[in-house]
């Protein structure tokens, strides 16, 4: 193996050992991918975390220029074609070679500045947050599993937009506490966290139950290389949502809900099951 070869690999292995430490739900389903797709998603999903950590975690920081920074560093290894940075390095190599669009790299960069403030989301600020933030993630990650044909990736792209948001949707109500009192963020339009009431809850599960109901149409015609792994993906989301549906508005404000490691490995080989029976 020559150097580059060697370096190239490593870049690679530092994607997969940031989302195993990160997301225990999102390696299970990585795991079930084929081989030969499960880099370039831990690529992809150590790039989103990168950029996530630095608007969510490191505080005490300059986080605008650091963002301003990852941004910059992220279009030089992309013109480049290398980086010193192996997440980047790793990641531009997937952006080349799936022909993954800088529009949607700006999109999700652009969401991530726009939690650099604290601020209450209007209706078109919420829609222009979760096409960034997550929508684009389901589209870059739909560029992997389709490997170059244009038409099932146009078939499918609007579920996978669907799916993005049914994840992050989903985020946002898990984590409703720590992102307003933490982080001063209220993602839900017109939703005031002082009195988050029943219909605001309902709302937002009517709207989150569609966005899982056009995913699931399009991940039963994904190739077989990755259908498993992201029905298994949605399954653990749609496990988490329906414990958050049971729970009441108080709960939810002053909780974050969770799944457990036993009920992570329950919810895998059940879908497994359901996956082989052909049951989904």
């Amino acid at each position: 193996m020559n150097h580059i070869a060697l370096y190239n690999q490593t870049a690679e292995q530092c994607g997969k050992i940031i989302t195993n430490r990160y997301s225990t739900s999102f390696s299970l389903g990585i795991k079930l991918l084929g081989k030969e797709i499960r880099g370039p998603i831990y690529s992809i999903y150590a790039f989103v975390r990168l950029a996530d950590e630095i608007v969510d975690t490191f505080h005490g920081h300059d986080k605008a220029a650091l963002l301003a920074e990852f941004k910059a560093d992220t279009q030089k290894a992309i013109d480049r074609k290398i980086s010193v940075n192996p997440v980047l390095h790793a990641f531009q190599e997937v952006v080349h070679q799936y022909k993954i669009e800088q529009e949607l790299i700006d999109a999700f960069l652009g969401s991530m500045e726009m939690d650099l403030t604290g601020k209450t989301y209007d209706d078109s600020l919420y829609q222009k947050y979760i096409y960034g933030s997550a929508e684009v993630v389901g589209l870059m990650c739909l560029r992997v599993f389709c490997a170059g044909n244009e038409q099932q990736f146009n078939e499918l792209k609007d579920s996978a937009r669907s799916l993005g948001a049914a994840f992050q949707k989903v985020n946002f109500l898990r984590d409703l506490k720590d992102d307003f009192d933490d982080r001063g963020r209220m993602y839900f339009p017109g939703v005031d966290f002082s009195c988050f009431s029943s219909a605001d809850k309902q709302q937002i599960e009517e709207d989150i139950r569609k966005d899982f109901e056009d995913a699931l149409e399009g991940i039963k015609r994904l190739p077989d290389s990755s259908r498993k792994g992201v029905y298994l993906a949605y399954r653990y989301y749609v496990k988490l949502f329906l414990k958050i549906t049971r729970r009441n508005p108080e709960e939810i404000k002053n909780h974050r809900i969770r799944i457990n490691n036993a009920s992570k490995a329950y919810i895998m080989m059940k879908s497994f099951a359901r996956y082989q029976l052909n049951l989904f």
